[in-house]
């Protein structure tokens, strides 16, 4: 599912169960983080982990310690951006070299309403109509899961970033139920990406009908160098300009 809302060049893995594939270990400082906690939590863990390390494969790397920071954040190898994701029933991960992407993030969520006071905790005054207008036109879709999915992406994609918290009342979502695509406007100063301030974030989702997902992916910027260079190719021959979308 996740390779659906995400550009070909972000390398994915994803996986319905915990069942281990071959090849699959833990290595010994991931065993360290993990080993208090429950079973459950174990094997989610050493899950997405594997799946980290296959995707990191296809992008030339070897395989190493995936720990997470002080916020729980997985630490990438230098020059990778990425995101992972676990709910009941499905598991993925994401990962982008920097030159070809500054934020990748994901998230999963069953396709089920939210547990009774969390859209309260979580929705601005402004997203709740367009809440009840989104199940009206597709009632097979918990949207109140979607937002929360949505802003749990933006919050993968921000912290990297920034090293900040962002808070749920600080991106407005605005979900467009035809194109599979959300927009989150950041309601305090967004990160800084090529010299540039980002004040909105893209997004993407899909569900099924046991499942939702949301993606976030921010491009690369482009090195002030090649930005001049294209420029003057534009203003002075008819080659086209590239699209990175």
């Amino acid at each position: 599912m996740i390779e659906l809302i995400l550009p070909a060049t972000v390398a994915t893995e994803a996986a319905y169960d915990d069942r281990p594939r071959p090849g699959d270990r833990l290595l010994s400082s991931e065993r360290e983080v993990i080993a208090r906690a429950v079973e459950s939590r174990q094997r989610e863990f050493a899950t997405v982990r594997h799946l980290a390390r296959r995707a990191l494969r296809r992008l030339g790397h070897p395989d190493r310690a995936i720990l997470p920071n002080r916020r729980g954040a997985p630490q990438w190898p230098p020059g990778i951006v990425g995101s992972m994701t676990h709910c009941a029933g499905y598991r993925a991960a994401a990962v982008s070299p920097e030159e070809l992407s500054a934020a990748v993030s994901i998230d999963a969520e069953p396709n089920g309403p939210l547990p009774a006071g969390v859209l309260k905790a979580i929705a601005l005054p402004s997203e709740r109509p367009h809440l009840v207008a989104l199940a009206a036109h597709r009632p097979d879709v918990h949207w109140d899961r979607l937002l929360f999915s949505a802003k749990e992406s933006v919050f993968k994609a921000w912290y990297p970033l920034t090293q900040r918290e962002l808070d749920f009342s600080e991106a407005e979502i605005v979900i467009d139920p035809t194109q599979g695509t959300f927009t989150a406007r950041l309601l305090v100063p967004g990160p800084l990406l090529g010299g540039r301030r980002v004040t909105v974030f893209p997004g993407r989702w899909h569900t099924t009908p046991a499942l939702l997902t949301t993606a976030v992916h921010l491009p690369a910027p482009t090195p002030r160098r090649d930005r001049e260079h294209r420029t003057h190719l534009t203003v002075n021959s008819p080659l086209p300009r590239p699209t990175f979308g």
